[in-house]
């Protein structure tokens, strides 16, 4: 255990020193490729995403994905250390993605390695380490699901603290566009396209969608990003805003869009790629097993990768979602040996679920 946790360190350390924003992971995923081909284990590529099997894959069994993305966001202008170089200090390994979602993903590909050579597992696994989470991208794995082998149920790494987010919300994103007419600010010309976006983003803080669920926020909306005017004394005539939109099963996509476009007037465009919400039986064998051996389950605010999966699965990685995307982002070291550790424990204790036909049925069950 000691060897895969210290390998796992340097190949996060490498995969620091590697800058892998969405869409421009190919040097990371040679990293992950090579750190897996030196141990013999073959691999599968397709763009800037890796995948393999353990090695006496057994067809008749059900297969479980364990995955975690290779990209990581851009840093902020707040960083105080070099995002590129990883530095351990106090018990931290800080670097870009060292947290989000490097450690999940190091300690995944660690769990693989701990079974790939076993002759005698009750199922198989697949070790899928993609591209484009970060910005739900087209290349990332949404594109290699037909090319893998049927999935029964799915462990994506992310940073939870090794906790269970057995539900996720979705992810859309709305591009709008508030139109005035352009005139000379210091007379009273024009229409300001500024005032109006000001109206609709008062809305889009401060509205409340009815709760239809046992769950709270049924859906969660928030400007990220604005832009208008094109200098000092000119009334602008267009204004565009980013909107971020977390949604829950209450609601469907289009039943959203209906109240946004009911309560603005703004012009809006939906991206593409929207990510659905995600959740998983709580009788499900995975869960229960997760349970067993003292992990908490809760519901995600965030997304991940789990929104393009189609069969059963878990959020879980080693990590603390607080810090994804914040200036000088780390890891506990520890972090990474309990989550390897945890992992392995977790799997392991799913092996007497596979000694009948009903708990292997509930195992690879597509209605969950």
């Amino acid at each position: 255990m000691k060897k895969l946790y210290e390998e796992a360190v340097l190949l996060l350390e490498k995969l620091i020193k590697t800058p892998s924003f969405s869409g421009e992971e190919s040097f990371a995923a040679d990293h992950v490729e090579t750190f897996l081909n030196e141990r013999s284990i073959a691999t599968i590529r397709k763009f800037n995403n890796i995948w393999c099997y353990n090695k006496y894959f057994d067809p008749n069994k059900p297969i479980i994905l364990l995955n975690s993305h290779l990209d990581t966001v851009k840093p902020n202008s707040q960083y105080v250390n070099d995002p590129f170089t990883p530095v351990t200090k106090d018990g931290k390994l800080y670097g870009l993605g060292s947290n989000d979602a490097g450690g999940p993903l190091v300690s995944l590909i660690s769990t693989f390695i701990h079974f790939y050579e076993q002759t005698d597992l009750p199922f198989n696994f697949c070790l899928a380490a993609t591209a484009e989470e970060e910005n739900s991208g087209q290349k990332g794995i949404k594109c290699i699901l037909d090319d893998l082998m049927p999935i029964s149920f799915a462990i994506v790494g992310e940073p939870t603290n090794m906790q269970m987010a057995i539900a996720e919300k979705g992810s859309m994103v709305l591009d709008c566009l508030s139109t005035g007419r352009s005139g000379h600010a210091a007379r009273e010309e024009g229409d300001n396209a500024i005032y109006k976006a000001i109206r609709d983003i008062h809305w889009f803080s401060n509205y409340v969608f009815p709760i239809e669920s046992n769950f709270p926020n049924p859906v969660k909306m928030t400007v990220t990003q604005i832009n208008g005017g094109l200098q000092h004394n000119i009334v602008p005539g267009e204004c565009n805003f980013t909107v971020d939109i977390r949604f829950d099963h209450s609601y469907t996509e289009k039943e959203i869009l209906n109240i946004i476009k009911n309560h603005t007037f703004c012009d809006t465009t939906l991206r593409p790629n929207v990510l659905s919400p995600s959740s998983i039986d709580l009788m499900h064998p995975l869960v229960k097993t997760g349970i067993a051996i003292g992990r908490k389950t809760y519901l995600s605010p965030t997304s991940s990768d789990q929104g393009w999966l189609d069969m059963p699965s878990i959020k879980m990685g080693p990590g603390d979602s607080a810090r994804s995307h914040t200036a000088d982002e780390y890891i506990y070291l520890a972090e990474i040996n309990d989550g390897i550790i945890i992992y392995i424990d977790l799997l392991e204790s799913l092996f007497p679920y596979l000694a009948n036909d009903t708990a292997l049925n509930l195992l690879t069950s597509e209605s969950l």
